[in-house]
């Protein structure tokens, strides 16, 4: 019998368990089915894609690895930077016959102890295909061989097989260059050529300036080294050297040396009676000397080599360009003319030169020449075989300001450079013609209708900014497609694309191919937002949900009724009215 009452009691109070937990259950379950319906919504987004069409997911390492090597970012970052006036990556990759014996190799296993045990070491991070770390590899395996018994040791790695170091210390391009000292980096600004890396090391790691002596040395330097400066000193030792060698270490792609020998003055074009202390800067240009009367002291020096150590006129070769990318002189005025035709207008800009020294960077690019000047001149929107002069502000803003006039000494002078400096001329854009008909699901923007589609206050506008020689545009471009069409019904949307080679705008910066830019309604005095997201209709429909000012709904097709058998009159009645719906728009609200 009390058996049989524990059995009732037990039995009472499991009923009101179950009685009590099951509401907890059953709206745990519509919960749940309400997430499954929400993904059930989205589904004929996916379903859409189809794996063939689906781009990759983003990955900004390896879109960097492919834009550094093309025409991209004319960031970019000086022309952007001059990585990408180089085709070389459009050839097979051909070994470099290079000697390359005194050149460390380092990998994820040795990295840190070696940088660990050496005091001085320079890293290059590259990658066996690109054209920029081919062209350097002879010269920096011979950097590392004449530096060979001096304290620093030059190093390598295969960025492409090392991968987490590569992002460990932020490779974005290739090659990238680092110099260690004590463990600390920095990177390395100078030319990528061995006597450029020698001079900067040498700085680097000993006094600054080295002493010549007799006239052998003298005329083996002068002979040798493209940019050098010598000071005629009273004293190899004392307050004089002490200047000159502070002064040394502010500019790291002239050698320093110093004299007391009248002999070796005169070679170096100075005065043996002239007054001590005396500087000269002797290149190998059609500037070939220039003297020094200041103060001697170490800001001043620097300051009167900094002004002159650029040639009048640098003319635009691949091995030229990190002279004017990478100078401290940010803004160029450039001369695009063929061959034939710039021996008449070279003289003037040269003379027109002389006043800008340390101020600006004059160039002269040969559009006849297919290999760079061709490239240069397609980036900036220059035809014709000129002459053309074109003023750049460098990648700070890579504003670009044309000049319509006659190429002569007074005009280059007062009419472009003076007013050029102080910011008086209007900037120029390029831009593609504007579409006679944009009707399509994917709107067309150039630079002159940037300021209509793209910045229309009412519109919330995605734009992909695009190459059309770049394999990750190409695969994004039908899911692209698939996003506009299946958004194309809401108004307040615009889906757009613009070819970044052709067209530029202020307010459209691409950090390579493909960019992608959302500029909220309401909201265009402010920086787009970049979209970061995985490259699939679902993500991109999800970023516009989350981010678009102005609300909407997506709309999907009606799925046609699984089983007519349960209906009544009733509910085919309405199912009637429904239909009408359906044939009249054939939508429902997704969400």
């Amino acid at each position: 019998m009390a058996s049989f009452r524990f059995f009732i009691a037990i039995s009472l109070v499991s009923l009101i368990l179950i009685s009590t937990l099951t509401p907890s259950i059953s709206k745990t379950a519509k919960n749940d089915n309400v997430e499954l319906d929400d993904d059930e919504d989205l589904r004929f987004l996916e379903e859409t894609e189809g794996k063939k069409d689906a781009a990759p997911s983003h990955s900004h390492f390896n879109e960097e690895d492919d834009g550094d090597d093309e025409y991209p970012d004319l960031d970019d970052e000086e022309f952007g930077n001059y990585h990408d006036f180089d085709d070389s990556d459009s050839d097979p990759y051909k070994e470099p016959e290079i000697d390359d014996k005194d050149v460390v190799v380092l990998k994820e296993g040795n990295f840190s102890d070696f940088i660990e045990k050496n005091k001085f070491v320079m890293v290059e991070f590259y990658a066996p295909w690109c054209g920029h770390c081919q062209a350097l590899a002879p010269e920096y395996a011979a950097a590392a061989t004449e530096l060979k018994g001096e304290e620093v040791v030059l190093a390598k790695v295969d960025a492409t097989e090392e991968n987490e170091l590569a992002q460990e210390y932020d490779v974005q391009g290739f090659p990238t260059v680092y110099f260690f000292v004590d463990g600390e980096h920095k990177p390395y600004p100078g030319a990528r050529n061995k006597e450029a890396i020698v001079t900067w090391i040498k700085k680097k790691i000993g006094p600054g300036i080295s002493n010549i002596t007799t006239i052998d040395e003298a005329e083996r330097i002068l002979t040798s080294e493209s940019k050098v400066a010598l000071g005629y000193l009273n004293s190899l030792v004392g307050p004089e050297s002490e200047e000159i060698a502070a002064a040394s270490r502010l500019q790291d792609d002239v050698s320093f040396y110093q004299t007391v020998n009248p002999d070796v003055a005169k070679l170096f074009h100075l005065d043996p009676q002239v007054k001590r202390p005396a500087l000269v800067l002797v290149k190998m240009e059609a500037e070939k000397i220039n003297y020094f009367d200041g103060r001697f002291v170490k800001t001043a020096i620097s300051e009167f080599v900094f002004s002159n150590k650029l040639p009048l006129i640098t003319i635009f070769t691949r091995e030229s360009a990190p002279s004017i990318f990478e100078s401290d002189i940010k803004k160029q005025i450039l001369m695009f003319a063929a061959l034939n035709i710039s021996e008449k207008y070279l003289p003037s800009f040269q003379e027109a030169a002389k006043s800008f020294k340390g101020k600006l960077i004059f160039v002269y690019v040969q559009v006849d020449n297919e290999d760079f000047g061709r490239p240069v001149a397609d980036y900036f929107g220059v035809s014709g075989d000129g002459p053309k002069l074109l003023a750049y502000t460098g990648n700070d803003d890579a504003r670009k300001f044309v000049f319509d006039g006659e190429v002569t000494l007074d005009k280059i002078k007062v009419a472009f450079g003076e007013d050029f400096l102080e910011d008086r001329l209007k900037p120029f854009y390029k831009s593609e013609p504007i579409p006679e008909t944009n009707d399509g699901d994917v709107k067309v923007v150039v630079g002159n209708n940037f300021d209509e589609i793209v910045l229309d206050e009412s519109k919330d506008v995605l734009l992909e900014i695009y190459a059309p020689w770049c394999g990750h545009c190409q695969a994004l471009e039908p899911t692209y497609n698939k996003l506009a069409k299946h958004l194309r019904g809401i108004d307040s949307l615009v889906i757009a694309k613009m070819d970044g080679t052709t067209n530029e705008h202020p307010r459209a910066k691409s950090d390579g191919f493909p960019t992608i830019l959302f500029f909220p309604a309401g909201n265009k005095s402010f920086d787009p937002i970049t979209v970061d997201t995985d490259r699939t209709v679902v993500a991109f429909y999800k970023f516009l949900k989350k981010h678009a000012s102005i609300p909407f709904k997506l709309q999907k097709p009606v799925s046609a009724p699984k089983a007519e058998a349960a209906s009544t009159p009733e509910t085919k009645g309405e199912e009637s009215k429904e239909s009408d719906k359906s044939s009249n728009g054939g939508l429902k609200d997704e969400l």
